[in-house]
């Protein structure tokens, strides 16, 4: 099958006559000329239509056909530096495939709840269309960096029978008869499994019932959840930071072009090479009172001090050695300090937060059950997740970055809703 011109690769057919589909990105007259902007998905050109060089019907057409209307167009491209692309169509033909109705979404400023209201229609704009095109590049990154250190990608359960960030924010599904629960993370199902191959990883949504209508937090998102047998937090922080470190480095590389679409301050990015800075979570008490945040240990940190703290660094940072009484009931806690947990957090710069969450696992079946009884969860449904320590247990760690907002980091996006086709929010569940 003979592969249609897109408007991404133009630039292979200069001199030639193409037949382009696409949708009416924008238009304008001047006199005896017609200008329409298309794009195809891909990217936009401008068509210029003569009147003296095409149909009187195409011609008309041009300067009548609406916002948004798929068309097709044909014509000869020829390189123009001043056009977007370095390229535009000189236009023998115009025929609408699709005429769309008034457009909803114009040229001027519209609210954020209209847009999300019409989100089915604003992705089509271009600064949205760049961000999905990033995240794409993000998400084939990440995957790339892990199959290629010989991970085994693993699909783990939607639905669970058990907590793994707590119960607060659990959404509970009826399942014939029986409560589960939509999952919060993988990881509980990425530790066995890296007993069977060692080193694996999921990917996928995960759901939160968080009542937050922060610009960090959606009550689904997606994770890239890395376990590692044999691993411990030094390990999983050196992995960390070389995920991410590819990952700015690889959307540099292949998404200038929408990075400028949006304006973003590459030379930001750019610093972000290893190696990243470590400190430990008294550290971090630290800055915090130097900067007058006011901390004190125990205190956990939200957006406020991790924005505090990611502003005096260049690149991520990541934070280790957490208090025992703030993390997951399956931390490790440090056997020099029980009170502390081998935990780890990577906070982005620019007020970004934690895009990271992750450390060591505890591999003791006894210490593992009394946390369990400490935290008071439901045994029985976590037996399963006691047999790993059973037979055969091991020293293991992992992590959990978070996609949005991590996209939201690298495009600098304020708010993590552009950076999901279809957001969940506490009070968004439409379109």
């Amino acid at each position: 099958m003979e592969q249609e011109p897109l408007i991404e690769h133009i630039g292979r057919y200069d001199g030639q006559a193409v037949t382009l589909k696409g949708w009416v990105y924008n238009k304008r007259s001047s006199g005896k000329v017609r200008f329409v902007m298309l794009r195809d998905g891909t990217g936009v050109i401008q068509c210029v239509f003569l009147k003296n060089d095409v149909p009187d019907a195409a011609f008309e057409l041009a300067d009548s056909v609406t916002q948004e209307s798929s068309v097709e167009i044909t014509g000869k491209v020829r390189k123009e530096e001043r056009a977007p692309g370095g390229f535009e169509l000189t236009a023998t033909d115009l025929k609408v495939i699709g005429l769309a109705e008034p457009y909803p979404i114009t040229p001027k400023e519209h609210g954020v709840d209209f847009l999300m209201k019409h989100r089915h229609l604003w992705v089509r704009s271009q600064r949205q269309v760049a961000i999905l095109r990033i995240r794409s590049e993000v998400i084939k990154a990440c995957r790339d960096f892990l199959d290629d250190a010989g991970f085994i990608l693993s699909d783990t359960p939607i639905l669970t029978p058990a907590a793994c960030e707590g119960t607060t924010t659990l959404f509970n599904v009826d399942y014939y008869g029986e409560q589960v629960f939509l999952t919060q993370s993988g990881q509980l199902y990425n530790e066995p499994l890296s007993a069977a191959v060692r080193k694996t990883y999921c990917f996928g949504p995960t759901f939160r019932a968080e009542k937050s209508k922060t610009r960090r937090h959606l009550t689904e998102f997606w994770m890239l959840e890395p376990e590692v047998a044999f691993c411990d937090l030094a390990g999983a922080m050196e992995l960390a930071e070389g995920l991410v470190a590819y990952v700015v480095g690889r959307v540099l590389e292949r998404r200038r072009p929408e990075l400028a679409t949006l304006e973003r301050d590459v030379s930001r990015l750019e610093a972000v090479k290893k190696p990243f800075p470590r400190i430990s979570y008294l550290d971090a008490i630290e800055l915090l009172n130097k900067k007058g945040k006011g901390a004190k240990p125990g205190d956990d940190f939200g957006g406020d001090e991790e924005t505090v703290i990611g502003e005096n660094f260049d690149r991520p940072v990541l934070i280790h050695h957490y208090p025992a009484a703030n993390k997951a009931f399956y931390m490790k806690r440090d056997a020099k300090d029980p009170g502390f947990a081998l935990a780890m957090d990577m906070i982005a710069p620019e007020g970004y937060g934690e895009i990271i969450g992750g450390g060591q696992r505890e591999d003791d079946l006894g210490e593992l059950e009394k946390r369990i009884a400490e935290h008071r969860l439901p045994r029985e449904s976590l037996e399963w997740y006691l047999d790993v320590r059973r037979y055969g247990s091991f020293p293991h760690a992992g992590f959990g970055l978070g996609i949005e907002r991590t996209v939201a980091w690298i495009c600098g996006v304020k708010h993590v809703r552009e950076t999901i086709p279809f957001a969940r929010m506490l009070e968004r569940v439409y379109p």
